[in-house]
């Protein structure tokens, strides 16, 4: 299904679905407003944003601190960023089809009766403001019920059943959202004003590296690159893509081609090697052929996302549009520097070893929680305005020291 399909859906089918399950229901919630009942198995709803699971980690394992038991529903499409730290054990995540409205429908009733086997009593919505999550979290059983409230803001109407309402700050990092959301989840009730400092919880784990999968890796970019020796050539790795949920966010191609024809022409010991999925393939050659250089690799679709980690564990540094991959590799040691855009890092940085690249235009960021995340800016100068050069500049230190560390 189309992004803007779904937003569509979500607003139109949506609001009047959350009002009308907001009149139904009201008695019982009047009933038992202030009541706190037990909370151990808890659902985490996350659907579209991959990066948002990993951003969602530090909470999850503060929960499972508690004793909790945890349980995760999420898009199929996106299902693989949880098992890059596996938090939470396979059997307890659920996957929903959004192919179109009625894979989406029927995957959706599944969910309602495994929400009932699982006997869940706690539901956590990570996602901003989404009506088609609040009606999950209203129909999966739970008692307990904590969310993102609009609290005095207008619009983001999404029936307000929530039984522990949480206000959403704009200007704290998202992940510092999901830490306050899963701690209101076990306090008092209707306190949607959130007091307590826990800055010091907001750390990622960090994910093992397999040496079957290391070997892999190796194997597969020694099929790309028959001289290739770990520790020999230093690998940089290139991510151009982003989603298209917000294609604004992909800085040009133009860039991309001189960054990486200069690098490979003033170190003479590095392999770029272009990252993407399978379905981004024949873009990342198009760049690929544009560099003309035969250390420039496409390894789009190469490799299996199991095999990231690994990869990343090999690499020097990540150049990258603001998407998945800087946050997937956050869980390594590796370097990222990360183009924005639409968004700001302030909110959606990366949380490891990461460097954010922002013009911080007037009109940037365009998209937030209040617009659902969609612009409809056609001329992103937030992106332009950021050029090769100072990207070069940001990169070559990393280069320059770990040279001087390979030549120790």
């Amino acid at each position: 299904m189309k992004v803007d399909t779904m937003r569509w859906v979500d607003h139109y089918v949506g609001v009047p679905l959350c009002l009308l399950l907001k009149l139904v229901f009201w008695p019982f919630d009047w009933i038992h407003k202030g009541q706190k009942t037990v909370s151990n198995n808890v659902l985490l709803i996350e659907l579209s944003e991959m990066g948002s699971a990993i951003l969602a980690d530090p909470s999850m394992r503060w929960l499972k601190g508690q004793g909790k038991t945890l349980h995760f529903v999420i898009f199929e499409k996106n299902a693989t960023s949880l098992q890059l730290l596996n938090t939470i054990h396979r059997d307890n995540i659920f996957l929903i089809k959004p192919d179109n409205l009625f894979s989406l429908a029927i995957s959706s009733l599944k969910f309602l009766i495994w929400c009932r086997k699982k006997k869940i009593d706690t539901v956590i919505d990570l996602e901003l403001f989404s009506r088609f999550t609040a009606i999950l979290s209203r129909l999966c059983g739970a008692s307990n019920r904590t969310g993102f409230d609009r609290v005095h803001e207008e619009g983001l109407y999404r029936g307000n059943y929530l039984t522990h309402p949480v206000m959403y700050n704009p200007y704290s990092h998202i992940s510092k959202n999901f830490m306050t959301l899963v701690r209101a989840s076990q306090n008092t009730p209707y306190q949607p004003y959130q007091k307590e400092l826990f800055d010091e919880s907001i750390q990622l784990a960090r994910a093992e590296v397999s040496s079957d999968l290391r070997s892999s890796v190796i194997t597969k970019l020694k099929s790309l690159y028959v001289g290739f020796e770990p520790g020999v050539q230093r690998l940089v790795l290139v991510n151009p893509n982003a989603s298209d949920l917000l294609p604004q966010r992909r800085w040009m191609k133009d860039r991309y081609v001189d960054v990486i024809r200069t690098l490979l022409a003033e170190y003479s010991d590095i392999l770029v090697v272009i990252t993407g999925a399978p379905a981004e393939r024949p873009e990342a050659e198009i760049l690929r052929q544009r560099v003309k250089h035969e250390r420039c690799l496409n390894s789009a679709g190469a490799f299996e996302f199991k095999e990231l980690v690994p990869l990343y564990s090999l690499s020097e540094l990540m150049l990258s549009n603001d998407s998945g991959p800087p946050h997937f590799a956050s869980v390594t040691e590796l370097k990222t520097f990360v183009i924005f855009g639409p968004e700001t890092p302030a909110l959606y940085g990366a949380l490891g070893n990461s460097t954010p690249i922002y013009a911080g235009l007037p009109c940037s960021p365009c998209v937030s929680a209040a617009n659902h995340r969609k612009t409809s800016c056609n001329d992103n100068q937030c992106l332009k305005a950021i050029d090769s050069r100072q990207v070069l500049d940001l990169l070559r230190p990393v280069l320059d020291n770990s040279l001087i560390l390979k030549a120790g």
